[in-house]
């Protein structure tokens, strides 16, 4: 392996025991919906998402088996273009930058993969109503299992609800109605993708950073 990717590989594998570890503790003390308050504006508030990032929902089962699939086929590219830049001679920020994304894309694939093989209870598809359905109580890390590969839900639980009130009747569409920001819910691997965007982005800034030659000169 590229010894420039060393670094890279190290910070994802940390960032994903992270991820999977704040996960697995939510997951095994919380009930869907139950909150732990740390201060007034951020909260652990345990969510289950079958979607997207930020709680995004689509297509019911299909749609969950078509995310997920997706998500493992972004992982492999992503594998794929971070040692393709080493080969290049990119730079460790960039390379970094990169492992942020990796990092979330695996803590969120990890849940959809075996999540649904791991715990005993997890948000299952009604097909009559079109919707998740909840589950009462808190579930157990067990082997049970409640859906199969690829129909695990991600857990989300980072909550920022820095202001709630109600919006001034004068302001279009909303005038009037209670409003929270933040209001999406999240977890860490979320994060990380966000990060390595924003990193990788403030790298094509300045494109002399993609190169390790001028980033050590």
């Amino acid at each position: 392996m590229n010894r420039s990717l060393s670094l890279p590989f190290i910070l994802c594998i940390i960032l994903v025991f992270i991820d999977q570890g704040l996960k697995i503790w939510v997951k095994s003390n919380f009930a869907l919906g139950e909150s732990l308050e740390i201060t007034p504006w951020f909260k652990i508030h345990f969510t289950e998402n079958p979607g997207m990032a930020f709680g995004i929902e689509w297509g019911g089962v299909i749609g969950k088996y078509i995310l997920s699939s997706f998500r493992i086929f972004a992982i492999l590219g992503i594998v794929w273009y971070m040692f393709r830049l080493a080969k290049g001679g990119a730079s460790k920020f960039v390379l970094i930058s990169m492992s942020f994304v990796l990092a979330g894309a695996l803590g969120n694939v990890i849940d959809s993969l075996l999540y649904g093989l791991i715990y005993n209870k997890g948000l299952v598809y009604n097909n009559m109503y079109s919707q998740w359905v909840m589950y009462p109580g808190i579930a157990k890390l067990n082997f049970e299992g409640y859906a199969p590969v690829l129909l695990g839900n991600v857990v989300d639980m980072l909550y920022f609800p820095f202001w709630k009130g109600v919006l001034p009747e004068w302001l279009p569409f909303w005038g009037g109605e209670y409003f929270i920001f933040f209001r999406p819910i999240f977890n860490i691997a979320d994060s990380c993708v966000f990060i390595g965007v924003i990193l990788l982005y403030l790298s094509s800034r300045k494109p002399e950073s993609w190169s390790s030659h001028n980033s050590t000169s």
